[in-house]
């Protein structure tokens, strides 16, 4: 039975939450401040920490600095729970060695599916160590969210204004890169030279993945949807990383599946929907990756919008119109602001 180490002040959550690790089959160790935590940690030797950022005695940040500088600890999977949300706060904790991070309120399904994919992804780095001890050293790269913090820390930076081309189809790929700010729109070209958007990159995305043992050129053609910064490290340095690395290739699988899967769904929307069930999928589609799920207006065109769910912007603007009047969304200055996400999945 793995054992879970639960640091949270507020008594009811943790109570609450507790009962549901506990139901789920896991020994769950308690500890109502970041001071406690530590020393638990240090005597229980817990399989993964599951800590609330703000607490008395010590925060989250100090706790996960604590774990990590002890050697019995260090390895140990960490996911932060919090209610900050700002990209910096999310940063800080990447930076300081957490493998994930869960924004309260949570689903119960999206804590069991974190918790269990840090657990398997600890039984995977386990074997790799016991595979290759020899070549493990301090500084290596072991996942994915330090491969990001490598790209920011020693990547050479890049400056985009909006609506300025970062790569064109046919270009050489000799570079990967991770956005760090802004958000930016992959393209094609249809017979007819009608632009299409294949995909939308945002912030802490990766850009430009192409073959890594092939000297393909780009694919597609990546424009700034507003001011973007990105870091590149080149293919053959990202190559090296990740035959050294097993573990993060397997993370990077994961993000790749997952974008194949998005779009497999956005080729069938916009094979069979209708334009209301695209023009809705689009605008969440938008949200999500702009936005991270923040309540903010999304600055985008319509020809964007209409672009990426593969209608004409004039049928977007009209259906646009249509869930003004049905309060789903609101306009202003041209931008849009989500008002209702469930009625707008239940759009068809």
């Amino acid at each position: 039975m793995k054992k879970i180490l639960l640091v949270e002040d507020d008594t009811s959550l943790r109570e609450n939450v507790a009962e549901l690790l506990e139901l789920s089959g896991f020994n769950v160790c308690s500890a109502s401040n970041g001071r406690i935590a530590v020393d638990m940690a240090k005597k229980e030797l817990p399989d993964l920490v599951l800590c609330d950022i703000m607490m008395p005695e010590l925060d989250g940040y100090g706790v996960l600095e604590e774990l990590s500088s002890d050697k019995s600890t260090r390895h140990i999977p960490f996911i932060f729970v919090s209610a900050k949300t700002e990209k910096q706060d999310v940063r800080r904790g990447m930076n300081l060695g957490a493998d994930d991070y869960l924004t309260k309120p949570f689903e119960e399904e999206e804590l069991l599916s974190a918790i269990e994919c840090r657990l398997e992804k600890a039984k995977q780095m386990d074997t790799l160590l016991k595979e290759r001890p020899e070549q493990v050293r301090e500084d290596e790269i072991r996942t994915l969210n330090e491969l990001k913090n490598f790209f920011d820390d020693h990547g050479e930076q890049f400056s985009f204004k909006k609506d300025e081309v970062i790569y064109n189809s046919g270009d050489h790929s000799n570079m990967v890169f991770l956005i760090l700010k802004g958000v930016v729109k992959g393209c094609s070209l249809d017979e007819e030279g009608k632009e299409l958007i294949t995909s939308i990159y945002a912030e802490d995305d990766f850009l430009g993945f192409t073959s890594l043992t092939d000297h393909l050129p780009y694919q597609e053609y990546a424009i700034a949807i507003d001011d973007v910064e990105l870091a590149g490290i080149s293919k053959e340095k990202v190559k090296a990383i990740l035959e050294d690395n097993k573990s993060i290739s397997l993370e990077l699988m994961d993000v790749i599946a997952g974008n194949l899967a998005e779009i497999k769904k956005q080729l069938l929307q916009m094979a069979y929907s209708s334009v209301r069930k695209k023009t809705a999928q689009t605008l969440l589609l938008f949200s999500k990756a702009i936005n991270r799920d923040k309540q903010q207006a999304l600055k985008i065109t319509r020809s964007d919008l209409a672009g990426l769910a593969g209608i004409a912007t004039e049928s977007l603007i009209r259906t646009l119109s249509d869930f003004k009047q049905e309060g789903l969304i609101a306009i202003e200055n041209r931008n849009i602001l989500v008002l209702d996400k469930e009625a707008l999945e239940q759009v068809h």
